[in-house]
């Protein structure tokens, strides 16, 4: 088969195609033929030795994934040959095949494309985990997105919308707002490129507070980091929640004096440890998701479809965060 390979850390010009040997399942395991594998901010960093799982080299980036099943192992009874499958593994995605473990499986919904099926996992539930569990989102809470015409930025617009808050959707482009109003925004705000100066950081807080209203934002939804979280964090309302989920504009330092102010609190959001801790709480969010996606409440807006030998320039436009909606690599 072949693999899009790290061999050494590095960015994704160092990820080469090689042919290996197919993978044999083991017990209590599935053998996958990969259709598509979604693109995350994980597979930046990932390959570079940024993450917080290092796998052995060499390994194929690529966390989310939509197949076929080729076969399974010894003891599994409940999945066979030629199911449509999808699953979060962590890495080896971006391959013609991966082995990962029957409990990681959920059925791909029939009529799905394997492209769509490969975006939906990872952003929705790591955002209806965020929501639900970490930030107690209610109808008529008001919700500021910041980053909201990324995958997960999109996915809290739309399931905002679903759980009846008003949304603010924080983009750094015209472009990034119209994709976010035709996700469900109620409102935008297009916000300039950090590094902020101390005025530059006031005036950022004034544009969020003017846009989530006087109450302030009952939950704050933070993929982004860096220069952009001190002043979302000065437009929260009182006992609001703001919740950590990313970094790629860097890893900001919040003065704690907001958080007694307001009577806030900072959550951070870490999904993969709460399915793996709470495997029926993350099946039953993820029920909800293929019946809200049925429903049309929810859609993966797949925006760019790459080939497997152009899988590094997928990780490069993430990297670069010049993506809007889910970046998809067919296999």
């Amino acid at each position: 088969m072949k693999a899009l390979f790290s061999k050494a850390p590095g960015g994704p010009e160092t990820l080469s195609v090689e042919e290996v040997a197919d993978p044999v399942p083991g017990k209590g395991q599935v053998l996958i033929a990969v259709k598509a594998c979604a693109i995350n901010y994980p597979d930046v960093l990932i390959i570079e030795d940024k993450y917080q799982f290092k796998p052995q080299r060499p390994f194929a980036p690529g966390g989310e994934i939509a197949g076929v099943i080729a076969a399974v192992g010894e003891g599994v009874t409940e999945w066979a040959p030629g199911d449509h499958v999808v699953a979060v593994t962590g890495h080896g995605g971006l391959a013609e095949k991966l082995v990962t473990e029957a409990a990681r499986l959920f059925r791909l919904p029939e009529g799905r494309s394997f492209e769509e099926g490969a975006a939906l996992l990872l952003t929705y539930a790591t955002t209806i985990h965020a929501l639900l569990d970490r930030g107690h989102l209610r109808e008529g809470h008001t919700l500021l997105v910041l980053g909201a015409a990324g995958g997960v930025g999109l996915a809290a617009i739309e399931l905002g919308k679903a759980f009846g808050a008003t949304v603010v959707a924080a983009v750094s482009s015209e472009q990034k707002a119209e994709a976010a109003k035709a996700a469900g925004a109620d409102r935008t705000i297009v916000y300039g490129r950090a590094p902020f100066d101390k005025d530059q950081s006031k005036a950022l807080a004034e544009q969020f507070k003017t846009a989530v209203g006087p109450a302030g934002a009952d939950v704050i939804y933070d993929p982004v980091g860096g220069d952009y979280a001190e002043p979302a964090l000065r437009a929260i309302g009182w006992e609001g929640r703001y919740l950590v989920v990313g970094f790629p504009a860097g890893i900001p330092r919040l003065p704690l004096n907001l958080t007694l102010l307001k009577s806030c609190d900072v959550c951070g959001v870490f999904w993969g440890a709460f399915a793996a801790r709470d495997p029926g709480a993350n099946q039953a969010h993820i029920e909800r998701l293929f019946r809200l996606w049925d429903e049309g409440r929810i859609a993966p807006r797949v925006t760019e479809v790459f080939s497997l030998a152009d899988g590094g320039k997928a990780i490069a436009k993430m990297a670069a965060r010049g993506a809007i909606g889910k970046l998809v690599v067919k296999i």
